[in-house]
């Protein structure tokens, strides 16, 4: 009897999985089959001491597969003996309560201040409708932190200028109110006289930012190509989009003293879990700042934070 084609089928005709998913879980198990009969021969599914799988753990990561992949492998494993145990094919489990290798939290890819300071202080943006635009679209991302479906979807009517704010429609169309400051009220100012002047060829649009050729509203794909194309005038890394710009904006907040739960606010972030990610961003600049100033930051034993 094949335990793993039992297995299979159960996942394809009982669970209804996918053949894509099956063919994964027969892989893992497969690969674990191998490893264990090239260890021992007599090893079984039945008697299988949890150190071999201890071992496979550590000869996959050896191999340099990463922790996600290896926590993969793992749940295959996981759920075959499940199975196994409520089939009564077997007695115990060796990966109960076995940890996976512990999967690093990747830091969210931000813009540097003085980066983000000479794109808004360069010459880049050209004196036209096209060039307001764009330059106040990259203000807002920066000084608001809004994702690229709330920016899109901004109307002339959620903005105040006098109370100086946006109202911010967000996921599940749960709205916000985002204070804003003078730099970028000014520059809102202009931009707005800019855009009446360029919308007086087109039928009137309720949207705050238009689409240079026909006056319609601005796509996604449209912003997320215009940041793209600023921000790699400015910064060397791979990642250029709207949400590096949010990125920046929370990191740049708690850079200068706002609290956790003010950014979270702005942010629209249902949790605040979700927000703390930008505290290991603020603290990884507080460790390259140290290396950098420390006068024995550099020496054998003294770097800071390793």
């Amino acid at each position: 009897m094949n335990w793993i084609e039992d297995f299979i089928d159960y996942l394809r005709f009982e669970r209804n999985y996918s053949s894509k998913t099956t063919e994964s879980y027969q892989a893992d198990l497969e690969a674990f089959k191998r490893f264990y009969e090239a260890i021992d021969s007599d090893i079984n599914w039945a008697e299988m001491p949890a150190d071999i799988v201890r071992q496979w753990v550590v000869e996959m990561m050896d191999k340099g597969n990463t922790a996600t992949s290896v926590r993969r492998r793992l749940s295959s494993l996981r759920s075959f003996y499940k199975f196994l145990l409520r089939r009564g094919l077997v007695d115990k489990d060796p990966v109960h309560n076995m940890p996976g290798p512990k999967v690093e939290k990747k830091l969210p890819a931000y813009v540097r201040e003085k980066e983000m300071d000479r794109l808004f202080d360069s010459d880049f943006f050209s004196d036209d409708y096209q060039g307001f635009r764009d330059r106040m679209i990259l203000l807002t991302f920066y000084s608001t932190g809004i994702r690229l479906s709330e920016l899109v979807g901004l109307d002339d009517r959620d903005v105040d200028l006098d109370q100086m704010q946006l109202k911010v429609t967000g996921k599940r169309n749960k709205q916000r109110i985002i204070p804003y400051g003078d730099e970028f009220g000014d520059s809102l100012r202009q931009y707005l006289a800019e855009r009446d002047a360029f919308a007086k060829q087109f039928e009137g649009s309720t949207s705050l930012f238009l689409n240079e050729r026909n006056g319609q509203r601005m796509t996604p794909a449209k912003v997320r190509n215009l940041v793209k194309r600023y921000l790699s005038m400015v910064t060397t890394q791979q990642r250029n989009s709207p949400h590096v710009l949010r990125h920046t904006f929370a990191t740049a907040m708690l850079n200068h003293q706002a609290d956790l739960q003010s950014v979270k606010e702005l942010l629209g972030h249902e949790s605040l879990s979700t927000t703390e990610i930008y505290t290991h961003t603020t603290f990884e600049q507080l460790k390259e700042m140290y290396n950098q100033a420390h006068p024995r930051a550099k020496t054998k034993g003294g770097n800071y934070g390793n």
